[in-house]
């Protein structure tokens, strides 16, 4: 390469055509002194980012995928698939280290430090935190297919064996002597999703916000204790028997049941919420890494038939339509399913709900 180029200085312009054929007969190798690329990828027009030139000669590429604990059965399935799929289509090893924990927790970690390729959280407004801190660049909900949600499930009445309190319905959790069990939503994921349940189980059947306010009121009433997060809300319930109902993720409970750890009667109440789960390049830490082309293909490999069957198999509903055609007979059919869009976005749900002295602390406060 050295002798090549030091070759090229010291010919004229008109000299340079015939470089070639001077090389090949001094016996030089062509292919050795020049560089080949396999192809050229250009980012968001956007985001004015350079392109990146991938080598022919392709070095492993290392990802972080930093996700919430329950959808780990899912990952361990499809993150091998997508290494065999690009090192097939692009002669490329790619290794992926998984972190899973609360999706709180995780937001936190990302922003404090953690470095994350992708990230795969319970809920919009842990991917928007990670914006605020300028780890992922505003409008990532359109970088990816379906509004960036990769996975969808439903709210769960789980009971005890025979359903003895007989609970049917979300009107059951406020009858007397009945105890439910969720976790607290201020600082837990899944029980924000419990919580929009709750209230859409008045609000999105025709009731007003003080009926809402009402309802939901009287259901915290029957709540013993607030766990911190979905994961010690189902120890209380499973392993150590407090509770009649617990509020959680579908996905959670038909998993379980595959493991053999629950036959806990389900309940899934006519009118849910849609409990969308979103995923996002983190664009400050591929960007530093240069992983952006892997990373992005990973994402997209999400919403990929293959990779929506697995989620599938542990219980999360499928975006993909030809998937979501393929399983409907496994998914209870909902009546009235509705979204966070249906209280005006994340942003909206923390202002009115969570934040400090709002709605939740005031039911709090009613509870006391």
């Amino acid at each position: 390469m050295h002798l090549f180029k030091a070759f090229k200085s010291l010919l004229r312009p008109s000299q340079k055509s015939s470089t070639r054929t001077l090389l090949i007969a001094a016996g030089l190798s062509v292919s050795a002194a020049v560089p080949v690329y396999a192809g050229i990828t250009l980012q968001n027009p956007a985001s004015s980012r350079k392109p990146e030139l991938i080598s022919q000669n392709q070095k492993p590429v290392e990802l972080t995928l930093v996700s919430y604990a329950v959808t780990k059965e899912a990952y361990s399935r499809i993150i091998p698939l997508f290494v065999k799929k690009w090192k097939q289509e692009r002669k490329q090893d790619v290794s992926i280290r998984e972190s899973y924990g609360g999706s709180g927790s995780q937001a936190r970690a990302v922003i404090d430090g953690l470095e994350a390729d992708v990230v795969a959280l319970a809920l919009g407004l842990d991917i928007n935190q990670i914006q605020k801190a300028g780890l992922i660049a505003p409008g990532w909900e359109k970088e990816a297919p379906n509004n960036a949600i990769v996975t969808k499930s439903v709210v769960a009445l789980v009971t005890r064996p025979g359903n003895p309190k007989q609970i049917k319905s979300w009107d059951d959790l406020v009858k007397p002597g009945v105890t439910v069990i969720t976790a607290n939503p201020k600082t837990s994921g899944g029980a924000r999703w419990n919580f929009l349940g709750l209230w859409g189980a008045v609000s999105q059947s025709g009731g007003n916000e003080a009926k809402a306010l009402d309802y939901v009121s009287k259901v915290y009433k029957n709540v013993p204790v607030l766990p911190k997060d979905a994961r010690e809300a189902s120890d209380t319930f499973y392993k150590r028997n407090q509770g009649d109902v617990l509020l959680n993720y579908e996905n959670e409970e038909i998993l379980a049941k595959q493991k053999g750890e629950s036959n806990n009667p389900t309940v899934i109440p006519q009118v849910n919420i849609s409990i969308d789960a979103p995923v996002a390049v983190v664009d400050k830490v591929v960007d530093k890494r240069g992983t952006r082309q892997v990373a992005e293909a990973f994402v997209k490999f999400l919403y990929t038939p293959e990779a929506q069957r697995e989620f599938a198999k542990v219980g999360f509903r499928p975006v993909n339509s030809t998937v979501a055609s393929e399983t409907q007979k496994q998914f209870p059919k909902i009546g009235k399913l509705y979204t966070v869009a249906n209280f005006g976005g994340w942003d909206a749900v923390q202002k009115k709900f969570f934040a400090d002295g709002t709605v939740f602390d005031q039911i709090q406060g009613g509870r006391r």
